[in-house]
């Protein structure tokens, strides 16, 4: 195999040629605070050193597994936006958004849905089993489509519809759950335990984080063989900051670059636990309830790698509230024509809030994570914007209307 697992809580190694999901002395562990035992991949020499270079641009690239038939589910290559406007009215005149609302499904979490594609086809399971709010779930739905796969699908029943019909659209087995997403979490694993398939939960299979840095190899190539000075990523559970702080990592790793870049983790206000944890050095679960559905996370499935990639990117944990949210999401949409899911949005909220507190270099280059598509919960404008009352056909109508 082209890697081996490195557990990120004892140090640990194992073998790459078989499917494991936690390291099996620290996930006994019985203590208070985040989950133990997460594995991430550790490449060997020859495909670390592929990480960057001309002929390493698309994810079958560098992925430790091969990807067939990538034309059936074409992850990544996603355009990185920049707005003259936003630049001006923040004084960020190296501003960038990377818009993974345009992979196939409509979130960054196809990323790593075509990773654990590539791991199922590999060791030849036909069944993938996850938990989801929606994006991670409508992301596996669809590569299963695309590959054929049988996906089952534990949800909180709260889900956003629109993310659990495109679920049910791509003929996943929907399974809504009257509890929470932890709940969903552990009723998935103890049912793959039962019945079989390889487990896609986001954190728990290592294939996760790994197919998530993808981005920042991507992001590498996009902005000319460097990386950006500093970059905003929307956080919940902490497995899309652990993939991007991975990818980065491995660029390091590879030499391709000298340093990673400062990493914002951009959190809710009520759904902080990583942030918190940084701040404190504690530990803690928390009971979340804000409305960005896909960052809204009491027990996150890569806090502590989340945290460590914090500490060594010299980044930091920027907090906003839902309404700061909801405003950064109309400001994208009014204002640069990106249409952004609230999780998403947070990414800007963030990365607004320190520009207006002064915290940012107008010299950096600043990157926005924008991590899944307003399409997905378009709930989340209700009370917001609404569509004008109908009019008579004629003009007098019209120009009353506009006034």
């Amino acid at each position: 195999m082209q890697f081996t697992y490195r557990c990120t809580t004892c140090g640990a190694t194992f073998p790459g040629d078989k499917i494991m999901y936690r390291c099996p002395h620290c996930a006994q562990q019985g203590t208070q605070g985040f989950q133990k035992g997460n594995l991430e991949t550790v490449l060997n020499q020859e495909l670390l050193k592929k990480l960057g270079s001309q002929e390493c641009v698309t994810p079958e690239d560098y992925s430790p597994f091969p990807i067939p038939n990538k034309e059936a589910f074409p992850v990544g290559n996603t355009p990185i936006v920049i707005s003259e406007r936003l630049r001006k009215t923040y004084g960020l005149p190296k501003l960038i958004f990377k818009q993974e609302g345009a992979n196939p499904s409509g979130s960054f979490k196809d990323r790593a849905s075509q990773l654990v594609v590539a791991q199922a086809l590999h060791f030849k399971e036909n069944k993938v089993v996850l938990a989801s709010t929606g994006n991670a779930g409508s992301a596996m739905a669809c590569a299963g489509a695309a590959y054929g796969l049988d996906i089952y699908l534990f949800v909180p029943a709260a889900a956003p519809v629109n993310k659990l019909m495109q679920s049910v659209l791509y003929g996943a087995k929907v399974i809504p759950i009257e509890g929470t997403y932890d709940d969903a979490f552990g009723l998935s694993i103890e049912y793959s335990q039962q019945f079989g398939g390889i487990n896609r939960n986001t954190g728990y299979n290592p294939m996760t984080v790994e197919g998530k840095k993808g981005v920042s190899i991507e992001l590498y190539n996009q902005l000319g063989e460097h990386a950006p000075d500093t970059i905003y990523v929307p956080v919940g559970d902490g497995v899309i900051f652990s993939g991007v702080g991975k990818g980065f990592k491995d660029l390091v790793d590879s030499g391709r670059i000298n340093h990673m870049p400062k990493m914002v983790c951009s959190q809710s206000e009520k759904s902080n636990a990583i942030s918190q944890a940084w701040q404190t050095g504690t530990e803690n679960t928390i009971s979340p309830s804000t409305r960005a559905d896909s960052i809204s996370v009491g027990s996150p499935a890569c806090g502590s790698m989340a945290v460590n990639y914090i500490q060594e990117s010299k980044g930091w944990a920027t907090e906003i509230s839902d309404q700061e949210i909801l405003e950064a999401q109309l400001e994208l949409a009014r204002e640069a024509g990106l249409f952004a899911e609230p999780a998403a949005a947070a990414a800007w909220a963030a990365c607004r809030a320190d520009a207006l507190a002064g915290k940012l270099n107008p010299n950096d280059e600043i990157v926005v994570l924008l991590t899944g598509t307003g399409f997905k919960d378009m709930a989340a404008f209700d009370g917001a914007a609404q569509i004008p009352p109908s009019i008579k056909p004629n003009l007098q109508a019209v120009v009353d209307s506009l006034k």
